[in-house]
């Protein structure tokens, strides 16, 4: 019998390019490869822990962008859809890209290649979304905080975005739903954790966190934003596929909305 293994890794990007390295380089017949923090091991599988080394990772890194900058993005993007097994259809994919000489980011007959293609449209939708619906307040501490619920985990795409159009500025952006930020300091973009209390969204109640003048200025955009509006002309539905309600608790113009 052909033993297979369950390779752990700590649930960081670089961890699972250093686990991908590993089956390689080791040979390892991979049945599953898991977080941590999820690992169950199958009755046939042993397991084995694989620690993060940013070298190897950097190695896998850089051999996949050999191969193609598409499948690249593709890989990066899947795996921030937290999908369930998405490491080993990544894995999958990536065996597959490494032992095909042409690339195999557009073969959409392969089931495999299809679903990541899917996985990492959806995420990049997500992630475009993100960049347009971030309403920053102004707290007291001079600190532009935001609070964000995306269905997949686009923190690390957008604070690209973020760094870019608003440098001059200190801001915090925070996950609500996983539980961790992104801050920054007018030089770096740092991951931070917060145990926040008090979600900030658009409610009409005021936090004594926020600057006075934050509210009179969400009060203006809330007045602009209904002026322009043509009631006659309101089509909701195209609309709500454009901003979905979920959305809405954390839009100051959406305020009179939920």
């Amino acid at each position: 019998m052909n033993n297979s293994k369950v390779l752990i890794y700590d649930g960081s990007f670089n961890g699972f390019l250093t686990s991908i390295f590993v089956a390689f380089e080791e040979k390892v017949t991979v049945s599953q490869i898991q977080k941590e923090t999820v690992c169950q091991s199958g009755l046939f599988s042993e397991t084995q822990t694989v620690l993060t080394q940013v070298d190897k990772a950097k190695r896998v890194w850089n051999g996949i962008q050999k191969k193609s900058n598409s499948a690249l993005k593709n890989i990066y993007f899947a795996f921030q859809s937290e999908s369930q097994d998405v490491e080993l259809l990544l894995y999958r994919y990536i065996c597959k890209l490494f032992t095909h000489e042409t690339s195999i980011a557009y073969d959409y007959s392969d089931g495999v290649v299809l679903k990541i293609s899917q996985l990492a449209k959806s995420v990049g939708r997500e992630k475009h979304r993100m960049e347009a619906f971030v309403r920053f307040q102004l707290t007291k501490d001079g600190i532009y905080f935001a609070n964000i619920e995306p269905d997949f985990d686009v923190l690390p795409l957008i604070s690209k975005h973020f760094r870019s159009r608003y440098a001059d500025q200190y801001w915090l952006i925070y996950d609500v739903k996983r539980k961790y930020g992104i801050y920054y300091d007018l030089e770096k973009v740092e991951i931070v954790s917060l145990d926040l209390f008090e979600i900030h969204s658009n409610s009409i109640h005021k936090s004594h966190k926020m600057t006075a003048n934050e509210y009179d200025y969400q009060d203006l955009w809330n007045n602009y934003f209904k002026s322009t509006n043509i009631k006659s002309r309101i089509n909701l539905k195209l609309h709500t596929q454009h901003v979905p309600k979920r959305y809405w608790k954390y839009l100051s113009e959406k305020k009179q909305a939920i």
